[in-house]
């Protein structure tokens, strides 16, 4: 059993690409928790074991791994880069007590930096730098460390400064302590001479960071006394905690350069799970603190569900107060229910080392819970909840169906117990088109999903762009006489009926008034007009979308004693509104979205200018924590894949909400097109 203030809880994120889980897979190996060090080429990680993440070469869900180092247990959360799994990492820093941004030496700031680094900082997630692949040609450590202090000056803090020989990383200066260390991690003697400028400027901006971070090194450092290294180590990790210090280390995951220092600066400047920041948690509406400690009833809160159709799900935990143990019974305080705790295990990757306990600030998996998923949180006492994750809201959607027929039930099934995986996707049925929409961050994210679905549970699912639910209305009066006569031999049918057809409906979608004097349409036979005509608006009569806003008035007819019945009311009504609407100026009307587009300044008028391509109108700008907000109507139809267009606009910076606003009538152009794609579609 880990000590809780010998538990380090590291989450490593940033951009895809990046080196995350190739500086994970030399933690490992450092650790000695792997005897060789995989790499991402050849699909042989710990963290990346998913058959398509191996196909990919990228991560794709959240992995954990653990180790050993020097008395101290590791907790490694390996966690993708790609915006589409933005959930991932928002389900990871829940329970992390620090967070790695892992970068590379390009010379600029990458936007899985920036958003990373906003995302941490905003929250007060303590939080490092590496810039990784200082093994590869014109690397730009400097460049890279002043683009990201460009945006956070106050807070950037490097604590290396990287020898480069013949342009190849030979090494580093470990700026706290003054010591050189070459490429291996070897201490000499001395360091280059060449370096010494560039260690001075660090080392005196490192101080004023350390010092800033404390009264009493403040004090010290105005009366000009120089700061040990112990004390400006101290600092640093004061600020670490307060979230105002971001240091910075560099080295190369691939061939385990600098590795070793990051470790121990891990264990140096990041909080144990009971001096982080305390965990927030319900107790009906009221927000509590929770301290991870030992001491008090066991609260665990589950964060990432793996789904086996053999093996069934594996809860991923944290463990924020007391111990957990087999055979111990917790409630799920969300839903209510006991769940019996059988086997526990500690996770590396795609395998589970069993044990017996998992203590508090510690991470563990428990399988075969009845009723318990991501997010849930289990309990000795019911009093306190943990709130849902706020994952993002879904942008982008596509119409599923089952590729064969008769596997919709495995389908949809399948699409159930994944979202106990990704809890970033939704899956619902459209009921004015009657399709299924499956939902999410992305493109990428769903043909992963429908991927799993193929490997996981053997049926295959098909995306298609979803149908946009127009409608159809009139924009004037029209008359028409619906006439219905049959004599084949036998009894006859007969039914004859006038109707007036405007807009104008009550209740906006339909309204049926009898204004019949006389007798003209025998009373019994009234009902059936109005359900000839409740029937008919099921199907416009331009491209059979369903008709609203439609006031139908039945004001005169005929009928015959012996052969008028109820059906030949129906079906002339039927024919009186087939008439009639096509004489009242249909048109049809399309769903209006509003949207909310926050990006960075500089993208406003690329923005305001692809909303006038997709006939969409700016209703309105702002500023909010230093984004622009930008408020528009756009057409549904315009937007199906307005999430990748915005942030391929943005490089990945943008972001929008978007919900219905309203229907408007569609532009005569549009609607030509609408009503041609209708009748192929019928047509097949």
């Amino acid at each position: 059993m880990a000590n809780i203030k010998m538990i380090r809880n590291i989450a490593l994120i940033g951009h895809a690409g990046e080196g995350k889980t190739t500086l994970a897979e030399a933690i490992l190996y450092n650790m000695k928790a792997t005897d060789r060090q995989g790499k991402v080429d050849d699909g042989n990680t710990v963290c990346d074991f998913d058959p398509e993440e191996i196909a990919r070469k990228t991560s794709i869900s959240l992995a954990c791994a653990y180790g050993n180092y020097n008395g101290y247990k590791f907790n490694i959360i390996d966690v993708p880069g790609f915006f589409d799994f933005e959930g991932e990492m928002i389900e990871a820093l829940s329970v992390a007590d620090g967070a790695i941004i892992v970068t590379s030496a390009s010379g600029g700031m990458s936007v899985g930096t920036e958003l990373c680094l906003e995302y941490c900082l905003t929250r007060k997630i303590p939080t490092m730098i590496f810039i990784s692949g200082l093994d590869k040609e014109n690397i730009r450590f400097k460049d890279t460390v002043e683009a990201i202090r460009e945006k956070y000056p106050q807070a950037i803090a490097p604590m290396i400064v990287p020898y480069l020989k013949n342009d190849r990383f030979s090494g580093w200066v470990d700026v706290s302590t003054g010591k050189f260390f070459d490429d291996k991690g070897v201490e000499q003697p001395s360091m280059p001479a060449e370096l010494e400028g560039d260690y001075q400027s660090t080392l005196a901006e490192l101080t004023e960071v350390a010092a800033g971070a404390d009264d009493a090194l403040m004090e010290k450092f105005f009366e000009e006394q120089p700061l040990t290294s112990e004390e400006i180590e101290y600092g640093v990790k004061v600020g670490v905690k307060a979230c105002s210090t971001v240091p910075v280390f560099g080295g190369s995951g691939a061939i385990n350069r600098g590795v070793f220092n990051l470790m121990n600066k891990i264990i140096a400047l990041f909080p144990s799970p009971d001096e982080a920041k305390p965990a927030v948690m319900l107790k009906g509406e009221e927000e509590q603190t929770v301290a991870c400690t030992e001491d008090g009833g066991t609260i665990i809160r589950i964060f990432k569900t793996i789904v086996d159709p053999f093996v069934g799900r594996l809860n991923i935990f944290k463990v924020i107060r007391g111990a957990i143990t087999s055979g111990m019974t917790l409630k799920n305080v969300g839903k209510g229910i006991d769940e019996k705790i059988s086997s526990l295990y500690f996770v590396k990757g795609k395998k589970q080392d069993t044990t017996t306990t998992v203590t508090a600030g510690d991470m563990g998996a428990v399988a075969k819970l009845a009723d318990t998923a991501t997010g849930d949180t289990l309990a000795e006492s019911d009093a306190l909840v943990f709130a849902p994750f706020a994952v993002p809201a879904p942008v982008y959607s596509m119409a599923v169906f089952a590729a064969k027929k008769g596997e919709e039930d495995k389908v949809f099934g399948g699409l159930n117990k994944l979202k106990d995986e990704d809890i970033s996707f939704t899956v619902s049925k459209n009921a004015e088109t009657n399709e299924m929409l499956l939902s999410g961050l992305g493109d990428t994210q769903l043909a992963i999903i429908c991927k799993k679905l193929k490997s996981k549970f053997g049926c295959e699912a098909v995306l298609k762009e979803p149908k946009i639910a127009y409608r159809e209305t009139v924009r004037k009066r029209a008359e028409a006489e619906g006439k219905h006569k049959k004599q084949s031999g036998g009894a006859g049918q007969f039914g004859d009926c006038w109707v007036r057809f405007e807009p104008g409906a009550e209740d906006g979608v339909y309204q049926f008034v009898d204004e019949v004097v006389g007798g003209a349409v025998p009373k019994q036979f009234i009902p059936a007009v109005d359900k000839g005509l409740r029937e008919a608006i099921k199907e416009g009569v331009l491209a059979g979308y369903p008709m609203v806003n439609l006031k139908c008035t039945l004001f005169d007819g005929k009928y015959h004693p012996v052969d008028s019945k109820e059906i030949a009311f129906v079906t002339a009504a039927k024919l009186a509104y087939a008439e009639g609407v096509a004489k009242a100026s249909p048109c049809i009307l399309e769903p209006i979205m509003h949207l909310e587009i926050v990006v960075p300044d500089s993208y406003m008028g690329d923005i305001m200018g692809d909303m006038n391509k997709r006939r969409g109108r700016i209703l309105g700008t702002d500023q909010r924590d230093g984004k622009s907000i930008v408020e528009a109507e756009a057409p549904q139809a315009e937007l199906t894949k307005y999430a990748i267009d915005l942030r391929s606009m943005t490089q990945g910076r943008g972001r929008f909400t978007s919900e219905f606003a309203r229907y408007e009538e569609v532009p005569p152009q549009a609607q030509e097109k609408i009503i041609a794609d209708a009748k192929a579609a019928k047509a097949e």
